[in-house]
């Protein structure tokens, strides 16, 4: 094994960062991002976590983010909305402990308009597409989005109705034209030239081109407080700071060649440098890997999460109730979840052939090659075209990696299941989350990837998105346990008769309490049901 790694001195680190905003990411001793932050100064906003006398006076769990930390990286940004968005951001991707706020799937509003509908509207939208549209944002205060939305429509007298091409029908239930509020395109009360004119400055506002109309509503307040109308004036104010939130310049943060972020990670990058780390005949573009879930021992469930060039392939994630073993035991848990899979990759394998004669005369894994490259067949979800998908056979790709979560015992037991059906030859590691080990078939010894490649990254990657995948579904399935009722194990009653009981009742502790008799009230029971009921409840 390599000598630990020494730690960076902090201190001295923090004299070198500047009072500039941005984002900064905190790391543990093994490389792994726990928490991100966002600063408007980062120089003061770190002090706060390696001034002793500061961090004393902290709450317990920033006491013990500061324990963890070992390093800390920082990414300068122009300004604080820049700052939020970035944080977001990488919060999404590390999903770090410590935070909170933004682990989930939510991004910030961003502005659509196509110009090639009928009539163009201004829309919002959390996901950008490529469809044509022009988008602006992302823009990080929601409300005062909205605010600006709704004088930009009032202003240029944008529709807000949500047909794509309204008509004389809609026009008799809208009140927008006769308020005032909207110029009315579709009864042509105004050109559709016009209109979308009107369109184009509303873009060019949102766009920051078109600042007279802040200054215009700045001189407008003013005029009102002279006035001594000091309500119309707090109102143009708050409307004022709305723009100015809106309308502060920000970047998107989004990955590919032609965006402006400041880059976390390369894909691509860590994909060629674990080829070369575990000696792959080639790069792993696609990689598959396995967890297994089991609190207490109601549910047993495992995950597979699917990633494609570095980046995660979402639409291909799969998740199992574990069959063959009642609680825990991880080791046959990875042995069935690893069969069941590939199994059916095989299956469909032979499907897509037409035949098990191609399949008896090479192994298993290098027809499946075969069919990789064979333009006639296309793996599941790639194709759009529908004819074309209707020419072309399905099939599920064999990875070009698989990862089990787990030390040796995980490992030997997938190992033993891909022989079992021929695919001896496929690249397979185990990844143990201890030390972040790389255990390989037929070494004692695993591999130790410094944390601080790009490769370990990766495979921590998709390690921990197969986690937070099988705990999720184990949580789901918690909950639905949660929701069933004691009643569903009792002999004679349906559905139906449960709901009749709890309505009655209320809860099963107080159908405890009650006698046959009272039970025999419930319409659809019986005496005799009754009577069931009051012994089964006795017995649990």
């Amino acid at each position: 094994m390599s000598a630990p790694r020494q730690k960076p001195d902090l201190i001295a680190k923090l004299r070198d960062v500047p009072h500039v905003p941005g984002v900064y990411i905190m790391r543990d001793r093994l490389g792994t991002v726990i928490y991100v932050g966002k600063a408007r100064d980062l120089r003061k906003r770190l002090a706060n976590y390696f001034t002793p006398a500061r961090s004393k006076l902290a709450d317990r769990k920033t006491r013990a983010l500061i324990a963890s930390i070992w390093d800390f990286d920082l990414h300068q940004v122009r300004n604080d909305t820049e700052a939020l968005v970035l944080e977001g951001r990488l919060i999404k991707e590390f999903r770090p402990r410590y935070n909170v706020s933004f682990r989930d799937d939510k991004r910030y509003f961003m502005v659509r308009v196509h110009f090639g509908d009928a009539i163009p509207r201004l829309s919002t939208t959390r996901l950008k597409k490529d469809d044509g549209a022009r988008y602006f944002g992302p823009f990080p205060h929601g409300l005062a989005l909205r605010t600006t939305l709704n004088w930009l429509n009032k202003k240029f007298g944008l529709r807000v109705c949500r047909p794509l091409k309204p008509g004389e029908a809609d026009y008799k239930h809208c009140s927008n034209d006769i308020i005032k509020n909207c110029s009315a395109p579709c009864i042509l009360r105004i050109t559709l030239e016009d209109y979308k004119k009107r369109v184009e400055q509303a873009c060019e506002f949102l766009d920051g081109k078109s600042k007279d109309l802040v200054t215009a509503l700045e001189g407008e307040m003013q005029h009102a407080a002279a006035r001594l109308d000091f309500e119309k004036a707090a109102e143009l104010r708050d409307m004022i700071e709305d723009f100015k939130k809106t309308l502060i310049p920000s970047r998107t943060f989004e990955r590919g060649a032609r965006s402006r972020v400041v880059r976390t990670i390369d894909p691509m990058a860590d994909v060629q440098e674990l080829k070369e780390l575990l000696h792959l005949d080639k790069a792993p573009l696609v990689m598959e890997c396995f967890d297994i879930a089991n609190i207490g021992t109601a549910h047993c469930v495992a995950s597979m999460v699917r990633f494609k060039n570095g980046v995660p392939d979402n639409s291909n994630y799969r998740r199992y109730r574990i069959k063959a073993v009642s609680g825990q035991n991880d080791f046959i848990s990875m042995a069935e979840v690893i069969r069941r899979r590939f199994s059916r990759i095989l299956l469909m394998g032979r499907k897509a052939a037409g035949t098990d004669a191609d399949f008896s005369q090479e192994s298993p894994l290098e027809a499946m090659r075969r069919l990789e490259n064979n333009e006639g067949f296309v793996e599941e979800g790639d194709s759009t075209d529908s004819e074309s998908a209707a020419r072309q056979q399905p099939f599920i790709r064999l990875p070009d990696l698989v990862i089990v979560d787990g030390g040796k015992g995980q490992l030997g037991m997938a190992v033993a299941e891909l022989q079992k059906l021929g695919l001896h030859e496929l690249p397979i590691i185990g990844l143990a989350k201890e030390n972040e080990e790389v255990y390989r078939p037929g070494e004692s010894h695993p591999v130790i990837i410094p944390h601080e490649r790009g490769a370990l990254k990766l495979l921590q990657r998709i390690r921990d998105e197969a986690h937070r995948w099988a705990n999720g579904y184990h949580q789901l399935l918690l909950g639905r346990r949660v929701a069933e009722s004691i009643l569903d194990d009792c002999p004679g009653i349906s559905k139906t008769r449960k709901a009749a009981l709890l309505k009655a009742f209320g809860s099963v502790a107080r159908l405890r309490k009650a006698t046959p008799e009272q039970i025999a009230e419930v319409p659809g029971i019986s005496k005799t049901l009754a009577q069931q009921v009051v012994d089964f409840l006795a017995s649990r």
